[in-house]
């Protein structure tokens, strides 16, 4: 592993302090490294072309992995235990682990794009088979598998070549999932109609909806406009709601 920033940063604070300069640029090279996941000149030149950074190998899996363990609202410790777990049944160096970390708190906070380095996987077989029953592992840390990390799974193993029969068969947990939708058609018609679009509208149709939904419904304005605890609560729910349908669609639609 390579960290480009704490190598720049270094070498420019020598050049305009000597060893203290290179101790402090280093240092907060280093924070920009790990805050943006710079690991490599090739993820820096990605970053600096505006193009997600492309993740491969471990560190993909461990994305995916954090993506599921928060798509549920938060993550727990049995997410957390999953994790090590998976990185024990790899064999996991140190430095691979920390690098899985990092990924792992990456795929958290969302952001990077996943359609095209999953599709990057396509015709590898053993390959895509081991990160979805990694991420049904992930899915069932706490039990049964919600809605969501059910139709994320469903959608990745989409993106990398494998039909929907294929993809539930290495659910080895089986069973019901938590949150199951009560309308025909499942989490994605429910986040369509969340948001009052169709399945073909326009990605800019879709942001404005949600938008204009969002700001409807924000908890601080209810509260602003004298709203009661109550409708506070329920104006929060439903940007909770809106928040998720949103990213459903983006994931399915695969625009930013």
């Amino acid at each position: 592993m390579f960290w480009p920033m704490t190598y720049l940063g270094a070498l420019a604070g020598w050049w305009l302090a000597s060893i203290p300069g290179a101790l402090l640029g280093g240092l907060i090279g280093h924070v920009v490294d790990r805050r943006l996941g710079l690991t490599s000149w090739s993820r820096l030149r990605q970053r600096l072309s505006g193009g997600p950074p492309v993740m491969q190998g471990h560190e993909l899996l461990f994305f995916l992995l954090g993506r599921l363990a928060k798509s549920s609202g938060r993550i727990s410790e049995a997410h957390i235990q999953a994790a090590r777990g998976e990185m024990r049944r790899l064999q996991l160096t140190a430095s691979r682990q920390r690098a899985a970390i990092d990924a792992f708190y990456r795929g958290k906070a969302g952001g990077d794009g996943l359609r095209e380095p999953l599709q990057r996987l396509r015709g590898r077989q053993d390959e895509v088979r081991s990160v979805l029953q990694a991420c049904w592992r992930m899915a069932r840390a706490q039990g049964a598998v919600d809605t969501r990390e059910h139709e994320l799974i469903m959608l990745w193993g989409k993106w990398m070549g494998w039909d929907a029969a294929a993809v539930a068969a290495l659910d080895q947990g089986g069973g019901p999932r938590q949150g199951a939708p009560r309308h025909v058609g499942g989490a994605y018609e429910q986040a369509l109609r969340l948001l009052g679009v169709r399945a073909d509208s326009d990605p800019q149709v879709i942001k404005r909806a949600y938008r204009r939904l969002l700001s409807k419904h924000h908890p601080d304005k209810q509260a602003g406009a004298g709203a009661s605890a109550l409708q506070v609560r329920e104006a929060t729910e439903r940007t909770r709601e809106l928040h998720s349908a949103y990213s459903l669609i983006r994931e399915r639609r695969g625009f930013r």
